[in-house]
């Protein structure tokens, strides 16, 4: 690579890139500010995508935007929730307006999937390279489809990263469905064809997937079956198939979300009055391997609530109150600690997600930076 050497450079520039990698990503990008040759290292793609594998688990974070806030909030669920420089808020200008009206619909590779009124956005909030993606022509047809399923994920084979959703009929007899995949890499939407998906949501509202082994998951009811399911979607082969339920499990529930926990397909299971239970798949798509692992206790939580988000590497447990804070528990399920950032209606549902902090970009340049706007 050629460049122009910083002044005062000291260090081997093999020594300086080793370091580099090893760097959080706010450190640099403040950088890349530095001269031209850091500027040229930290914007190369290979650099990016050499970080990103280094330091993926050590610069994971929860982004939380709760109902009617005026901005995200960037937490790093590591440290203890009390720690006020634990959380910052994240810039976001007039990329999204107006804030009442986003959701969160994914995060891949420190990227997020956001949904706005009138259009959906793919953002990197530590580089601020974001790109606009139009709504779905069956999307744009809501009065005819009524759109359950909406995932976000990378295909490796391609270097791609594709939105997914999924639509029914809701006024046919037999809800045909639909599926459309927005690919990043050629800028459209396309139609995948010839798909029998005989699902709508377990809920009143878009279910949002889990990213995991290459493949989207949603929970999802099969008409075919009349049962709750769990529907993957295979990114590289743009396939579906079922996940299966733990044997002899009770629906008899009040919510049930689907995540990824531990690197493990998982399920958080609330009941009236009763402890939330977390169960994991330890072999995927092998049913007998589904455990309960954890029951987190309520008592002690203000709202009586709690939502499973992830884990710490000391085996802490942090999901949502419901409300606009957090909570960290241990591996027990007894509570440790509990964070309000944000004021919010009462019983309101904040939009959280885990996120990790890259340098990527998107491919092919069709990305803009928040400072071009």
């Amino acid at each position: 690579m050629e460049r122009e050497n910083c002044k005062g450079e000291l260090l081997p520039w093999e020594l300086i890139t080793e370091i580099s990698l090893r760097l959080p990503v706010k450190s640099l990008v403040r950088f890349k500010c530095v001269c031209k040759s850091w500027f040229s290292l930290i914007s190369d793609p290979n650099f990016a995508k050499s970080h990103f594998e280094l330091a993926a688990k050590v610069t994971e974070r929860i982004v939380l935007l709760a109902p009617l806030a005026l901005e995200f909030i960037s937490i790093d669920f590591k440290a203890s929730l009390y720690d006020d420089s634990a959380s910052v808020a994240l810039k976001l200008d007039t990329l999204l307006y107006p804030r009442y009206s986003i959701s969160i619909l994914g995060s891949c590779r420190g990227f997020l999937l956001l949904k706005s009124y009138d259009s959906l956005w793919v953002w990197n909030p530590s580089t601020g390279v974001h790109k606009q993606v139009p709504f779905s022509p069956v999307f744009n047809l809501s009065s005819m489809f009524s759109t359950f399923l909406f995932g976000f994920g990378y295909d490796p084979s391609k270097d791609d990263y594709l939105v997914v959703l999924a639509s029914y009929n809701p006024n046919s007899i037999d809800f045909p469905t639909r599926v459309e995949c927005f690919s990043i890499r050629a800028n459209e939407w396309k139609e995948i064809e010839s798909v029998h998906l005989p699902y709508m949501s377990c809920f009143d509202y878009i279910e949002v997937g889990s990213l995991l082994n290459d493949a989207i998951h949603w929970l999802a009811f099969s008409f075919d079956g009349l049962r709750n399911v769990i529907v993957a979607f295979d990114l590289r082969e743009r396939r579906f198939t079922e996940v299966p339920w733990p044997i002899d499990f009770e629906c008899d529930f009040n919510f049930c979300d689907l995540r990824v926990f531990r690197e493990f397909l998982s399920l958080c299971v609330a009941k009236c009055s009763r402890p939330t239970e977390i169960w994991i798949m330890e072999e995927y798509k092998v049913q007998p391997s589904w455990t309960k692992i954890i029951h987190v206790s309520i008592d002690d939580i203000p709202t009586r609530y709690f939502s499973l988000i992830c884990s710490t590497e000391s085996g802490d447990i942090v999901g949502t109150d419901g409300s606009t804070g957090l909570v960290k528990c241990n591996d027990h399920g007894q509570l440790l600690e509990h964070q309000s950032y944000c004021n919010g209606p009462c019983g309101s549902q904040p939009q959280v997600a885990m996120y990790t902090e890259s340098l990527l970009s998107l491919p092919y340049g069709s990305e803009r930076h928040e400072e071009d706007d």
